[in-house]
Formats: C-alpha cells, structure tokens, sequence
C-alpha cells in the first residue's frame, strides 16, 4: 500500500489566546509540527501537545522560528550565525524536553515562517541549519520544501530528510511558495486543496499556479494550523487520500 504523511503546524497560541484547532485536528494528522515558544506557543501548549499525540501516536516535531510573537515568524529579521545557532538550539532542545517529560519522542525538525525560507533560499544557512541539528541529535528527520536545494544539504550532514508539498499554498515556477500578500497564495477551498495534493502526491511532482509540473519527491503533505479553513481542509485531504489508496502514517515511520 502506498504511505504518505499529513502534518500540520501546531501550538500556535500563546497563553490565554488560542490559534486553531488543535485538538481536532491532532484526530486527522499523522505528524505535528510544534511551535516552541519564539513565534507562538508556551511551555504549557507545548507540554499539552506531546501528551495527547504520545496518546494518539502522533509524531512530534520542532517548529524553531524567529523570536517574533508580533510578527508570527514571517517577518525578515537580521541575525548572526551565531546566534542563528542558539536560535535554532534553544528552541529544539526545549521541544526535546518537553516531548521526553510526556513520554513521547522528537522525530524531526522543520524550521518556521521567515526563517524556513532562509534555510531554504540560503544554502549557507541550511548547512548551518542542519549543522545545529546533527550535533544535537543526528537520528532526527528534517523537513525540506521540495524541490529545494536545502534536502541535498541536509542528506550530506548525515540527516534524514523528510520532502514536504504544502496542500494550502500556491507555488511559483520557479518551485518557492507565492509570497502571502499576493492574491491566490493561500488556498481557501478544500476541494482545491484535494485536487492539487491528489495529483501532486500520485505524480511525484508540485504543480505551480500556471499548471507547471516540476518534479519532486513527496513524503508528507502540510496544511497550515491558524487557517479558519486548516481542519476541513486536512479531513478532506485524508478522506481523499485514503479512497485513493494512501495509508496515512507519519514519514518517520515509513
């Protein structure tokens, strides 16, 4: 049987103010990408998570992004490689702890917002990325947008990469994601949504806003947790995916 995974970014609340759904939706995906308190989400949030989807067999990974509450982490933001590294450190050890207190396990790291694209964009700063990684813990995955250079640098750090499509984001032909203030990027209907992962996921490929196919491996499939849209979107997506023959699993397990 074919075996794909579903993953949402998760945890994005922060104290008394909640963003999404994430209760619900931890009953959909097979993996969740947990924010670890830079760009949204708290210790309490974190610690919360990790126990319900240890419950649920859920894998759990870090979600490291800027320092950047105001901003969600999709704000640019000037740092040094140095603390580039402490950034991204800080923030995975913490996940690390938080997922060993609930009885779970950290599977991955997939970086947030601004600073993904960086890691993706800048192959300086994915080999930092993956650099912090592997001396942190070189048995975890690590997400890469697909068909990015960022997964060939992460494969000769000794890493294990996961190839992630987003299901609710439009791509350019060049294969980054359309810039969010641009109208068409962030993909509201789920029948939409279902259609583009379906064709997608069975033609190994991702296909632009202009119907350009590029081809690309695909591993899991994202839907954005603090979409008003993000729960009907990942129940279509998997219903649909299991009629065609998918089973869902987590891709640290595949």
């Amino acid at each position: 049987m074919k075996t794909i995974d579903l993953n949402c970014d998760m945890g994005e609340g922060y104290g008394a103010y909640e963003i999404g759904q994430d209760d619900a939706m931890l009953e959909v995906v097979s993996t969740i990408n947990l924010a670890c308190g830079f760009h949204a989400g708290d210790f309490s949030i974190m610690s919360r998570l990790c126990r319900e989807a240890a419950t649920r067999g859920v894998a759990v990974g870090a979600h490291p992004g800027y320092p950047d509450l105001w901003g969600f982490g999709r704000r640019k933001m000037a740092f040094s490689d140095a603390d580039l590294e402490n950034i991204f450190a800080y923030q995975i050890g913490a996940a690390q702890a938080v997922a060993r207190l609930n009885g779970h396990m950290l599977t991955h790291v997939k970086a947030h917002g601004a600073l993904g694209h960086l890691v993706a964009d800048e192959p300086r700063i994915g080999e930092l990325f993956a650099r912090v990684v592997a001396r942190l813990d070189d048995a975890l995955f690590v997400t890469s947008m697909t068909p990015r250079g960022f997964g060939d640098i992460a494969a000769r750090a000794g890493l294990r990469v996961a190839h992630e499509i987003y299901a609710d984001r439009a791509y350019m032909d060049d294969g980054r994601l359309m810039p969010r203030g641009q109208p068409g990027a962030v993909i509201h209907d789920a029948q939409e949504a279902v259609r583009r992962v379906l064709e997608m996921a069975e033609g190994r490929c991702i296909i632009t806003a202009t119907g350009k196919r590029i081809p690309a491996p695909v591993d899991s499939i994202c839907v954005h947790g603090d979409s008003p849209q993000a729960l009907p979107i990942a129940r279509a997506i998997r219903d649909a995916l299991e009629a065609a023959g998918w089973r869902i699993q987590p891709f640290c397990r595949a």
